[in-house]
């Protein structure tokens, strides 16, 4: 047994801390990045905020509408090769998820010979078991050209690992995303903030990336995901909700207080089902039940109903320009350079927060 002293952080720990800037308008900042990956050489551009793997976000009907912002989605692994042959594919801000076994190897080879992705996301919540490292050596070794996303993981030194072995991209994320209960059921999982700064670092000395998987609530989150280093940040519960987004729309009438006419106001309130891709629903769903030796690792809720998810896409692109502009970074890619972190026992005043319209 050991304990680590050092201090862990989350996103509500912190505040980014604001420096002289010369930016006249948040519309002088940029937020397109480039880079270029390890194994795979490609070279990609956009703007690196990417739409969770999870069939109630990473949607075809999301990928349309992110695309619009050069945002990636990376779709759920449940999509098939028939799916796969019937979608517009864009290479750029499109990508399939597989799982780690020989069944979903079989399956990614026909949706390669379909759509020639330049990406694929491996789908496991583990990112610590030998068996993904040899099935990461196996699709590098089958797929020399493919941009590799594995994970999840929140340490250093598996970071290292998983791209010593032929990984691209390093998911990093455990147990804080807002329909995940590993950290109820196990005991497992570190907070965000300081697993994006360590993984960071250890991917970028080796000329690799990662992706802040988990755990934004807000776009200041989003924001302080890429000052800790990330190179993409994905949204899951962010993103659900919206017209775009799966999930169930489900519209319940609610007695108020109002009396007009002698007859008491009712009032219509829609909302949508969000679920991890480790709960009940989604076990059963795609698996018909949950085995005897697990169990489930994911919330099912009932989210208001949000509407286009535009309007959420401009929230967050427009918070973090903002940020920008409070740093003095005229470029996303300069925002971790100009961001200092200033430890905090409360995030913002909530007074009236229960009255907001």
């Amino acid at each position: 047994m050991k304990i680590e002293q050092d201090i862990k952080l989350d996103f509500d720990d912190v505040l980014i801390k604001p420096k002289r800037s010369t930016l006249r308008s948040r519309n002088d900042v940029d937020l397109e990045r480039e880079y270029k990956f390890l194994h795979s050489n490609l070279i990609w551009k956009g703007v690196p905020i990417m739409a969770s793997n999870m069939d109630t976000v990473g949607t075809y009907e999301m990928a349309n509408e992110l695309i619009k912002y050069k945002l990636i989605t990376v779709f759920h692994k449940f999509y098939n090769v028939t799916d796969y042959s019937w979608f517009k594919f864009n290479k750029s801000y499109m990508i399939p998820s597989i799982g780690a076994n020989e069944k979903d190897f079989e399956k990614f080879c026909k949706i390669y010979d379909v759509v020639k992705p330049d990406f694929v996301c491996l789908d496991v919540a583990n990112g610590y078991s030998q068996y993904l490292i040899d099935y990461v050596r196996k699709i590098r070794e089958s797929y020399d050209k493919i941009t590799l996303i594995v994970g999840n993981v929140v340490s250093g030194n598996m970071t290292e690992e998983l791209i010593m072995n032929g990984a691209d991209i390093i998911k990093v994320g455990l147990g804080n995303g807002s329909a995940c209960s590993t950290r109820i059921k196990t005991g497992v999982g570190c907070p965000q903030l300081s697993a994006v700064i360590e993984c960071a670092d250890a991917a970028h000395g080796l000329n690799a990336h990662i992706i802040s998987d988990g755990g934004c609530k807000t776009p200041g989150d989003v924001a302080k995901a890429f000052g800790a280093g990330a190179d993409f940040v994905m949204l899951g519960g962010m993103l659900a909700g919206h017209n775009e987004s799966g999930g169930e729309l489900i519209t319940e009438k609610i007695l108020t207080n109002k009396v007009i006419n002698g007859i008491q106001e009712i009032e219509e309130h829609k909302y949508k089902i969000f679920y991890g891709m480790s709960s009940d629903t989604s076990q059963k769903k795609y698996y018909g039940q949950i085995n005897n030796y697990r169990t489930s690792e994911g919330r099912t809720v009932k989210i208001p109903y949000k509407g286009k998810v535009e309007n959420t896409l401009l929230d967050i692109l427009g918070g973090i320009r903002s940020t920008c502009t409070y740093v003095g970074a005229n470029k996303l890619k300069n925002l971790s350079k100009c961001c200092t972190f200033i430890r905090v026992n409360r995030q913002y005043n909530n007074l009236y927060e229960r009255f907001d319209v």
